[in-house]
């Protein structure tokens, strides 16, 4: 097989791949993850189930792949974020502000996603934590930027990242936001974003 071969069956695999991760996210929003088989995904896109497991094996590893897509997402906003013309405050202000918004938008008002994706997390998949290893690397560079730029204190910006993200991870978890919304006596979202960027001045 030559190599346009190759690429025309490549280019038609991903084409399948990306129509099959559409209807599965379509209809895990409408029905819930739980109630959604193979059989109802292949039944949308008018294909048997067997082809449906030409491409992934399970209805696992569909899940596993559209949340892998929507991590995808969130990183590159995060990605943006840290390439921004302002300072490290402001660049760290702005990425929890954003992710905060996300989970609200994305994971809360639509609650049949809140649902795969704590699935997902439960599950422990390496998607997740290799996402998570990611987002602490474009910390720790604007961290340490802005240590460079005198903004922070001297100090390991690897280990200020991993704190950081501690610090603010009941902002972007979405059972912990989930589970403060109501709550009155926690913390506001620009409280605790200034208690850590002021936290790294000292």
């Amino acid at each position: 097989m030559n190599d346009i071969a190759e690429n025309t069956l490549d280019i038609a695999r991903q084409e399948n791949v990306t129509r099959i991760l559409d209807a599965a996210e379509r209809l895990f929003r409408h029905y819930g993850y739980s109630k959604t088989t193979v059989a109802d995904i292949a039944r949308d896109l008018g294909m048997s189930p067997a082809n449906i497991y030409r491409f992934f094996a399970s209805k696992v590893e569909i899940h596993q792949a559209l949340c892998g897509r929507m991590l995808a997402t969130a990183y590159q906003i995060a990605y943006d974020i840290r390439h921004q013309p302002i300072s490290a405050s402001e660049r760290l202000r702005r990425y929890v502000e954003t992710q905060h918004q996300l989970t609200l938008d994305l994971m809360l008002d639509e609650m049949k996603v809140h649902e795969m994706i704590v699935v997902a997390i439960e599950r422990d998949w390496h998607v997740i934590e290799k996402h998570i290893d990611r987002v602490h690397d474009l910390i720790a560079e604007i961290i340490a930027e802005g240590i460079a730029a005198g903004e922070f204190a001297e100090q390991d910006p690897v280990v200020a990242s991993r704190c950081f993200g501690a610090a603010t991870i009941n902002l972007c978890h979405p059972q912990m936001v989930a589970q403060c919304l109501a709550k009155t006596n926690r913390a506001s979202v620009d409280e605790l974003i200034n208690y850590v960027i002021r936290a790294l001045k000292k």
